[in-house]
């Protein structure tokens, strides 16, 4: 399908269902997901990167077990609101996804200091290990990435200025 603003997400999806988010990593991609009624998401899996045909495959594995309808990948803007590299390499990963299956929609979701919350609270919350917070940081930072993006959906339909024609965003 696209790769689509988030505020014209729900609009995009054939129907209400699951969704994906992702945290690309250099060397992992976290991933998490949500039900249907969109209300928490929760960390998935671990992907270790290596070839790309092997991550996307892998993705489109846990898309199809979930059902999923949409996903959410993390945009890692920098402090001052420019992009980057890594933001471009995002980006470029999103349409190489889109080129191995053109029905998906994406949406990109503004990730700013996920990973350091995520290890702020491994650290405070949980006493985590260095080595056990490098297995959960990028799959927490995924949840983090995604519920963020459902938290925000729910509050564009909420909003007074929401479309009549657009699917309810609120818990099934």
């Amino acid at each position: 399908m696209a790769i689509v603003e988030l505020s014209e997400f729900p609009a995009c999806l054939p129907r209400r269902g699951a969704l994906i988010g992702l945290d690309l990593g250099e060397k992992t991609i976290g991933v998490a997901a949500c039900d249907a009624s969109w209300s928490v998401a929760s960390p998935v899996e671990l992907i270790r990167k290596t070839r790309f045909t092997d991550e996307a495959l892998r993705l489109f594995q846990i898309m199809d077990a979930r059902k999923v309808m949409g996903m959410v990948v993390g945009l890692p803007v920098n402090m001052d609101g420019t992009e980057g590299k890594r933001c471009q390499s995002n980006r470029a990963f999103a349409r190489n996804l889109l080129r191995l299956n053109p029905d998906l929609i994406i949406a990109f979701w503004d990730e700013r200091m996920s990973s350091m919350a995520i290890n702020r609270m491994l650290i405070d919350e949980f006493d985590t290990t260095r080595a056990r917070r490098a297995d959960l940081v990028d799959k927490m930072a995924a949840a983090w990435i995604l519920q963020g993006a459902i938290d925000r959906l729910r509050g564009i339909a909420e909003s007074p200025l929401a479309k009549p024609g657009n699917p309810p965003i609120t818990p099934l």
